[in-house]
Formats: C-alpha cells, sequence, structure tokens
C-alpha cells in the first residue's frame, strides 16, 4: 500500500495514499571544509582506511550530493527490501517512487551515488569535460565511503547496483537545464528515470567469482542535469561514519535546511515528514532525543525543545558560503606539503584539513605551505589521532 503527506502551512497531514516533501527553498550553494571530528566517537563507525590511500584524483575529490535527494525521501531508510510505491507531495512538487521486486534503493545504497556525482563534480570544477558515465575501481570507491574490501563488500555493490537501477522515479521535478522548452502557465513537465540508467562491472578472467577488476555507472540524466547545474552541496566526511540510516537523513535535511546559516529549527512533526520514515511520532521523538543528547552529527549541533515539541540544528561553524567574495583567495599548495602534512598530523586527512584551514584563514599569509603545516602540526598538537 502506497502513502501520502502533504504539507499545509503548518505542516503535514497524512493521508493513505502518498508521503509529502518539501521543495527544496532557492539557497546559495555553501561549501563545507571538513570539521574537526566529534569527540563522541564510540557512536561513530571507525574509519576502514585511510583516504590518504587513494589515488589523487580519488583523494582530491569532496564529498558532493544532490539538492533535491537531499530534500526528499528518495531512498528507503530501512535495511529489509521495500517494495511500496510511495508518493510524496509538496507544494505543486511531488515525487513517486516506484521500487523492483528486489527492494527500494537505500540511504546506503546512495553511497554510490555520492562517490559518482564527488567524481564527475571534481573533474567538471577543473574544466575538464564530464559524461554522464564512469568508469572507476570499485576498492577506490569502497574506501571513499569508509567500507571494507572483502568478498562481502563487493557483492554488497552489487546488489546495490540492483536496487539503484531498479528504483525508478516519477516526479514533476525538473533538472534540465533551461532551453526555452521548460513548461510555462498551467503546463507541467513529468519525467520517469532510474536513479542508474546503465552498469557494467568487469571481473577477473571473466569467472562469476572473479575479482571485481572495474566497474562503469551511467547516471541518469535528470541526476546528471543536477550536477551541471552545480545543485550539490558538499558533505562532511564523517556522513559515512553515521551508523543509523535516520541519522544520516537527519544530518541530510539539517545541511540542506540550516547551511551555513547560525541555526535552523523545524517541527517534530515536520521533520519526520521530511525523513520518510515509517515509524510512531513516540519513537521518532525518542530517535532524536537520543541525538541531541550524543550530539555526535557532524556540522551541526542537535538540541531538541520538548516544550515546543522543536528541533534545533546550530552550526558547529563549519558551513562555509562559497559566495563569500571576502574570503582571501590563497594560492594552491606545493605537491609536497601533502605528504609534509601528512607527517605533522599522522591520521588526519590533509585534503579536508586543507578546506578547513582555507576557511579558518582571514588573510592570506606569507608562505601558504608553511603556514598550513603549521595548522596541521597545532590540530594534532590539540586533538591526537582521530
Amino acid at each position: 500500500m502506497s502513502a501520502s503527506i502533504r504539507e499545509s502551512e503548518n505542516g503535514f497531514s497524512l493521508s493513505e495514499k502518498t508521503h509529502g516533501v518539501p521543495e527544496p527553498p532557492n539557497s546559495n550553494l555553501t561549501m563545507v571544509p571538513d570539521t574537526p571530528n566529534v569527540d563522541l566517537c564510540q557512536f561513530l563507525i571507525p574509519r576502514i582506511c585511510s583516504i590518504s590511500f587513494f589515488l589523487t584524483d580519488v583523494e582530491d575529490a569532496v564529498l558532493k550530493d544532490l539538492m533535491p535527494s537531499m530534500e526528499h525521501p528518495f531512498y528507503a531508510l530501512s535495511k529489509k527490501p521495500d517494495t511500496a510505491i510511495r508518493r510524496y507531495e509538496h507544494d505543486g512538487k511531488w515525487l513517486e517512487v516506484v521500487p523492483s521486486v528486489k527492494g527500494q534503493a537505500t540511504i546506503y545504497d546512495k553511497d554510490i551515488l555520492i562517490y559518482v556525482v564527488s567524481q564527475i563534480m571534481h573533474r567538471l570544477n577543473r574544466g575538464e569535460q564530464v559524461e554522464r558515465r564512469l568508469r572507476f575501481n570499485p576498492r577506490d570507491l569502497l574506501i571513499f565511503v569508509n567500507r571494507g574490501t572483502g568478498g562481502k563488500d563487493y557483492g554488497a555493490f552489487c546488489e546495490a547496483i540492483d536496487r539503484l537501477m531498479g528504483t525508478v522515479i516519477k516526479t514533476n521535478i525538473t533538472t534540465a537545464i533551461p532551453d526555452g522548452t521548460l513548461p510555462l502557465g498551467d503546463e507541467e513537465r513529468l519525467g520517469w528515470f532510474h536513479l542508474i540508467e546503465k552498469a557494467h562491472i568487469q571481473r577477473k578472467n571473466n569467472a562469476e567469482d572473479g575479482r571485481i577488476m572495474w566497474a562503469e555507472i551511467e547516471i541518469s540524466e535528470w541526476i546528471f542535469n543536477s550536477i551541471r547545474r552545480k545543485s550539490v552541496l558538499t558533505l562532511h566526511r564523517d556522513y559515512f561514519r553515521l551508523r543509523k540510516p535516520i541519522e544520516r537523513r537527519v544530518y541530510e535535511i539539517a545541511r540542506k535546511m540550516c547551511g551555513s546559516q547560525a541555526s535552523f529549527e523545524i517541527g517534530l512533526n515536520k521533520l519526520l515528514k521530511r525523513t520518510g520514515a515509517r515509524t510512531e511520532l513516540k519513537r521518532f521523538r525518542h530517535t532524536l532525543k537520543e541525538i541531541a543528547t550524543h550530539n555526535h552529527l557532524p556540522d551541526y549541533l542537535v538540541t531538541f525543545d520538548e516544550e515546543r515539541d522543536v528541533v534545533v540544528f546550530k552550526s558547529r561553524g563549519t558551513v562555509v558560503s562559497v559566495n563569500d567574495n571576502d574570503r582571501p583567495k590563497i594560492a594552491a599548495l606545493k605537491p609536497d606539503t601533502y605528504d609534509r602534512a601528512r607527517a605533522a598530523a599522522p591520521g588526519w586527512d590533509v585534503r579536508v584539513l586543507e578546506q578547513e584551514w582555507r576557511a579558518w584563514a582571514d588573510k592570506i599569509p606569507k608562505n601558504a605551505d608553511a603556514a598550513f603545516i603549521g595548522f596541521c602540526k597545532k590540530r594534532f598538537a590539540a586533538k591526537g589521532r582521530p
């Protein structure tokens, strides 16, 4: 049975046919320099492998996610196969998610798309030609998303592709680049697409149980248009360390709605509907109280106002607007500076530290390389290993 939620002026109302999700506001894009690790690391999945061992292209890519999928619940929050058709509506915008017999794509399956989007955006930002297809080594992806690299992890990778290809999205939310053909007035353009249009893998010796040598994924035009329009936001590296699906989803909403603002608040019932979680409000309230108690979400502190039944997200001060033209334009660092930085701050992701340093700097240093090394040394002295 499908379900439906509509959001009224004061929030959502639930009916038996559809789930509703608000349309994302047309806010300025923001960039998140990766923040110091949250102290309560017992609530986060350990880092499986240091990103410093990546190939250069993989290492340099910053985590990117599509704004529409951060605002709307495209993905299932359950690890069990979910084959129910769901429809979400808000303010004239809607989407319908039709899973395959293998179930709806999950928020963990989304890791594959985050990797692909991040790599394509990285190349686009370097001025390279990009296309909808991306060929890569699955091992790089697994390390990027903080997974293991054993046989079961490659098996889970293939199963995730099945669900991503099998899930069909029907929506009137367009990502098309304006070309004079967009509907006007009372017209409406509808689109049907798979999250992944095509996929190929190459196994060693062409054996069914052979090691996967490479994979190639072709994303939908809808997703590719979002990338070309740069309708993306940067995620914190610790997104992949969040243990529970609901924690990831709450972080996505905070990242999209709060952004670089000092704070953002939302009613608990409204937040529940935005997550797409299939749970009772009472249970969801308990979950949010736990998140607020541990406060282990990256980038945002979470508080819960019991009297008003409102969740408040407060920025940790690590999200910086990319439109902040007043920030100093520090030149690129020398290649060997990153090796020196790794020695100065063992265990830390130096590319992430660089982003944080650039966001922190209020003037152009005389020697940028030396200044960055000094920043890394101070970080390690204050925090030790992550």
